[in-house]
């Protein structure tokens, strides 16, 4: 059953929980990696971040969520492109996870990657990419939730998924 507005139903009071074991108990739940990029509005430069907040939404309409830290120094880069691509990273690519996460300078300088049929960055070697375009971001906490549009998509290549879980990379196996 349910809480209710005033705790839970155990007559307990709903508090806030320790921001050190919320961190440790949602580190074991293990989530894929994706690269979210666009061309970057007025300079035409490929610009990205890596997420692992990644979540399809709605099958009609097609849509997709991810989560963004209000701290990020790259989605106000990103927020104005009129595509964005996800490309979701296979096993091999922990540096480009690494790369893309790290803050300011060229973040696409050594990375391989093509443009999707829209033109927004595609991550060569990724297992999928998916084409969208932002419709909604919504403030949640410490982060903004981004609701996108999903516009095109395809499998890319064959290979196993990077994963995160407790704070590390991993693969699937």
């Amino acid at each position: 059953m349910y809480g209710s507005p005033n705790g839970p139903s155990s007559g307990r009071p709903l508090t806030a929980a320790d921001p050190a074991a919320f961190r440790s108990v949602l580190a074991r739940f293990a989530t894929g990696v994706v690269a979210v990029a666009a061309a970057e509005p007025g300079t035409g430069r490929p610009v990205g971040l890596v997420a692992n907040s990644f979540t399809s939404v709605s099958l009609d309409p097609p849509l997709i969520a991810f989560c963004v830290a209000h701290t990020s120094t790259t989605w106000p880069r990103l927020r104005d492109a009129d595509l964005l691509c996800v490309s979701i990273l296979g096993e091999a690519q922990l540096e480009v996870s690494e790369r893309l996460a790290l803050r300011g300078g060229d973040k696409f300088a050594g990375i391989g990657w093509t443009a999707s049929p829209g033109g927004a960055p595609m991550i060569d070697d990724a297992i999928a990419w998916i084409e969208c375009a932002v419709e909604q971001e919504h403030v949640a906490g410490d982060h903004m939730i981004v609701v996108a549009r999903v516009l095109d998509l395809a499998e890319h290549h064959e290979g196993a998924p990077l994963v995160f879980y407790r704070s590390s990379y991993g693969t699937f196996s």
